[in-house]
């Protein structure tokens, strides 16, 4: 006679709960799904707590309370999601970077000159890691035309494309930057594909020719600006230190009078003598008009004369807070809100997303600096140490491979147990360089922020997947246009 086998016991999983209008739900690591937890599940999660249960046991628990196929049904699915698992627990597999992944996203660096002498530029600051010496330091026509050429043929497969214009200040060199967009748009249309373009700027040489044909081309545009006058020239001066507040307000002004094709974006530098992120907001958004304004703190070394210490994180993060409420009342009652950092991160959410690498860069983006060398984003253009190839030649199969495991999830020890991870990866690389001395290092300075910031941003989420369904649908749309 053959002895009955027990059925392994219950525990429970990985993942992070959370209350949001009333309601319970689990977000999972490392899936980044979103679930909303019914009475029995969330009763199976209770009783589970620190305890392991097997299948017979929890049926015999929970069998006043509700049908014995509806618990074993519902253990099931919390196992099919891995919100609970047996001891053995889940081999999640560990895949390589796929080989030649084909780009979507190129970066120009159409030159690594600026007029400003912004005293926190990871360009030119004490932190800086390029290497521009005997380098170009304007992109010529032949160079640019080359990197388009590269850029088509290793996007291979992909429909739509994405050029963004960066610097040292990209409008130093405008006139290139139109013979870009014109030879890129012929190119997508002999192909059959769709390129749309992009450029940061410090706003300070813009004028109408540039204005009309940026809103002509439907070129999106992000402005560096850091708020209002005391705020923006506490860093944002020109070289014999005058401020910029007064030379860019004026333009960016009729900028957004006149360029109504593509929404407006700022972008914030906070650092330790800017951090009034409520009041930096209501300027750019109220006073200037900015339809999109977005914050990242200062990339430094931990002893920079402008970084944000904790105590310094933990205000930024509160100000978040009161945004982020915010930009939930306007989703309740349908409205556009500008402050894009949420918005993004409820994207990221709503779709999903769990992250192999903190972003696309040396895989579905690349930049390239004014001597044509490939690197893996434009915060690595004219960094020797980290090229990775060149528009003649292409990629160096070899170093991408390296950089790509360096920065892979499970390259990253201290985040294994992190809930946080799916939308996270560890942070920045060129943060973690900076800081660490090392591109695949975890940004652990910023770990408990980050938690903070994804607990808010899911609340956020599950409040307006209560309240206001029907608003998510505008990141669904965001996506379909990529």
């Amino acid at each position: 006679m053959t002895a009955a086998v027990a059925s392994p016991p219950f525990s429970l999983g990985e993942f992070h709960r959370f209350a949001s209008a009333g309601r319970e739900f689990l977000y999972l690591a490392p899936s980044g799904g979103i679930f909303e937890l019914n009475e029995l599940a969330a009763r199976i999660l209770q009783l589970l707590g620190d305890t392991h249960l097997t299948r017979d046991e929890m049926i015999q628990r929970l069998g006043t309370e509700f049908a014995p196929a509806d618990v074993d049904e519902a253990l099931d699915e919390l196992h099919g999601t891995h919100a609970i698992q047996h001891p053995e627990g889940f081999q999640d597999p560990v895949e390589p970077p796929p080989a030649n992944f084909p780009l979507q996203s190129l970066v120009l660096n159409l030159t690594n000159q600026c007029n400003l002498s912004c005293q926190y530029c990871y360009e030119f600051g004490a932190d800086k890691i390029a290497t521009p010496d005997g380098k170009p330091k304007f992109m010529n026509s032949e160079t640019a035309q080359a990197a388009v050429d590269y850029f088509f043929r290793d996007s291979a497969g992909r429909r739509a494309l994405h050029i963004t214009f960066f610097g040292g200040e990209t409008l130093m060199n405008f006139p290139l930057l139109r013979q870009v967009v014109d030879y890129a748009r012929g190119k997508a249309s002999e192909e059959g594909r769709y390129i749309d373009f992009s450029l940061t700027t410090n706003a300070t040489l813009l004028n109408a020719e540039i204005i009309t044909f940026l809103a002509e081309n439907h070129v999106g545009v992000t402005v560096s600006m850091d708020g209002p006058k005391e705020l923006n020239d506490a860093m944002r001066v020109f070289a014999n230190g005058r401020g910029s507040y007064d030379i860019i307000a004026p333009k960016v002004k009729e900028l957004l009078a006149r360029h109504t094709t593509r929404p407006i974006a700022a972008r914030v530098t906070l650092t330790s003598q800017v951090s009034d992120v409520v009041k930096i907001f209501r300027h750019l958004t109220e006073e200037i008009g900015f339809q999109e304004v977005g914050f990242a703190p200062v990339t430094t070394s931990s002893n920079g004369l402008y970084s944000i210490g904790p105590s310094g994180l933990d205000g930024v993060l509160e100000a978040f807070r009161q945004l982020a409420w915010e930009y939930r009342d306007w989703a309740i009652e349908g409205r556009h809100h500008p402050f894009s950092n949420v918005s993004d991160t409820i994207s990221e959410l709503h779709h999903g997303v769990s992250k192999s690498h903190p972003c696309g860069a040396g895989l579905g983006l690349v930049g390239v600096g004014p001597s044509g060398d490939i690197a893996p984003c434009h915060r690595f253009v004219d960094s020797d140490q980290h090229a990775l190839g060149h528009v003649s030649t292409g990629l160096d199969r070899a170093r991408q491979a390296d950089f790509l495991a360096r920065g892979h999830i499970h390259a990253k020890y201290d985040c294994h147990a992190c809930w946080a991870r799916p939308v996270c990866a560890g942070g920045c690389h060129h943060e973690a360089f900076v800081r660490y001395g090392d591109t695949g290092h975890p940004n652990l300075h910023y770990c408990d922020w980050i938690r903070g910031w994804t607990d808010l941003c899911l609340r956020i989420y599950g409040e307006i997947a209560v309240r206001n369904p029907g608003f998510l649908e505008t990141f669904d749309r965001r996506k379909t246009l990529q």
